[in-house]
């Protein structure tokens, strides 16, 4: 993307006033709303002419290897406008791999893949990483196996639960009745005296004995 003679004296503006912040006059907004809309235009007229290329060199690729010469400037081209290469341009190139230019373009597409490999694992390391919660909630404080010995930072996370659950009423222990005293000046009755012993009952006479006659 190249700049203009005016366009460039509008950024500079527009980047003394980003550095040193002051009240801009109406001009100098006009100004840097216009070089926005044109460099919206022209990312959006390049994002264009890209998707152009890519679509001619979709349809050089699929009538390879008679348009060999073709489909390798389209996609030297392309490279320079930022396209990453694919899988199926890397396999084209392997067969073209005779011709120098194509074993310079696989060398140059080989390095090109290579960093997007390195970039998407970096990425992918980068999220597992990133803690999912806060750490202050990660450590074990209860649990069996957990720390033998808790640490100040657990009394802290104690009293802070303590200190949001809300105050609860002591609740007394319930007494039990106590036994009924018995009432004063009445002797508490003996064992003997609730239940007497029964006295044996005697054995009935025995029948008068009737003499014999004679």
């Amino acid at each position: 993307m190249a700049f203009g003679v005016e366009e460039l004296r509008v950024l500079r503006r527009a980047l003394a006033l980003a550095l040193h912040p002051r009240t801009a006059s109406a001009e100098d907004v006009q100004d840097c709303l216009r070089l926005a809309d044109s460099l919206d235009e022209a990312m959006r007229e390049g994002a264009r002419l890209r998707a152009f290329l890519v679509a001619d060199l979709a349809r050089y690729r699929a009538a390879l290897p008679g348009t060999a010469a073709g489909y390798l400037t389209l996609l030297e081209e392309a490279l320079s406008a930022g396209y990453r290469p694919e899988v199926d341009d890397l396999a084209a190139l392997r067969a073209l791999r005779g011709n120098p230019v194509a074993a310079a373009l696989l060398d140059r597409c080989l390095t090109l893949a290579e960093q997007d490999v390195r970039a998407r694992l970096a990425r992918g390391t980068a999220r597992r990483t990133a803690p999912a919660v806060p750490a202050s909630r990660t450590r074990l404080l209860a649990l069996p196996g957990g720390l033998s010995e808790p640490s100040s930072d657990a009394g802290e996370d104690h009293a802070e639960e303590a200190a949001e659950k809300p105050e609860q009423p002591e609740r007394k222990p319930v007494e039990k009745p106590a036994a009924p005293k018995p009432a004063p000046g009445r002797p508490i009755p003996t064992p003997g005296e609730v239940f007497p012993r029964r006295k044996p009952t005697p054995p009935p006479p025995n029948p008068p004995q009737q003499l014999a006659a004679g």
